[in-house]
């Protein structure tokens, strides 16, 4: 049994949580399991099942090998399949920015899973910088500024951004005059994973670019929470016209410094650079990429 063999072997025995099911399953004899994987244990150097009169579990290292095992396995299979015209598959895991998410990407997923329905899809919400490797992740969708790191960064939209208050800030603190005196006023911090900090606001007009940060009531990390502070009325807030189009129509937030345009927001896709991308993948990036694009296309008609 070479080593793809006892990958799937070792896999099977997991999903089935016994050597006699797996077994039966691939149609192997139940000794050649045992050896199997104790050659497996044995080549790696740990221990990878731990074995009860009832059932088989994983153990950490088990659980961190079969997830590995999941995606080489399915890369293999690709890679066969390639030459034999056949649709991709496999899992693909996912971590999305979640109001990205929420508003482009879950409403067109459906066209997604009916066009490659071999792809089993495994999608999680987070804003962190992800291992994708250690962490068995294909890729993730990012909103803002991309960070130095080895990644491949492509970006898929760019959203624009506006400066809001909400009434109870207004009726507090005044309407701003300009971007250039904002003395007496605040803002909401959005704490920049890197540093901790919290981001400056940003403003362009004519061709003049300034930063200002405010004093801070509140620091946050989170789209929904820094959205949620600025109806509160903790301060002021950038963010794209997208994600509060309700909250201005109700009233509920209201546009200030309209001369002063913000930096539009990117959105990205992040993915490893050290391999060839799977066909998953690549499909999955040139499908978000045409979500976005007819987004863009739809807000300016």
């Amino acid at each position: 049994m070479d080593r793809i063999d006892s990958m799937r072997l070792f896999v099977r025995i997991v999903e089935r949580g016994s050597f006699a099911q797996a077994a039966r399953d691939l149609n192997v004899p139940r000794p050649t399991v045992t050896h199997a994987i104790q050659k497996l244990e044995t080549e790696l150097g740990v221990r990878l099942l731990e074995r009860t009169t009832r059932n088989v579990q994983p153990t950490r290292d088990g659980a961190i090998y079969r997830e590995r095992c999941i995606r080489l396995l399915a890369d293999f299979d690709e890679l066969e399949n390639a030459f034999r015209d056949s649709e991709p598959r496999g899992p693909l895991r996912v971590d999305m920015q979640g109001t990205m998410a929420r508003f482009f990407i879950m409403p067109a997923l459906p066209s997604f899973v009916a066009r490659y329905p071999q792809i089993g899809l495994n999608l999680s919400e987070g804003d962190r910088m992800v291992d994708l490797i250690r962490e068995g992740v294909d890729c993730v969708v990012r909103a803002g500024t991309l960070p130095d790191s080895s990644l491949i960064g492509r970006r898929i939209g760019m959203f624009e951004q506006i400066t809001l208050a909400s009434p109870s800030y207004i009726e507090r603190y005044g309407l701003p005059a300009s971007a250039e005196h904002l003395e007496g006023h605040r803002m909401v911090g959005y704490s920049a994973s890197a540093t901790g900090q919290a981001y400056p606001l940003e403003f362009e007009r004519d061709g003049q670019s300034i930063q200002v940060s405010l004093p801070s009531d509140v620091l946050v990390r989170g789209a929904e929470i820094y959205t949620a502070a600025g109806l509160a009325g903790l301060g002021l807030i950038q963010v794209p016209r997208y994600r509060v189009a309700h909250q201005l129509a109700s009233g509920h937030f209201l546009p200030v410094l309209a001369d002063w345009t913000v930096p539009p927001m990117e959105a990205s896709v992040l993915y490893t650079q050290n391999r060839q991308l799977a066909p998953r993948v690549r499909v999955f990036i040139d499908w978000l990429t045409q979500v976005f694009q007819s987004e863009a296309t739809d807000s300016k008609s």
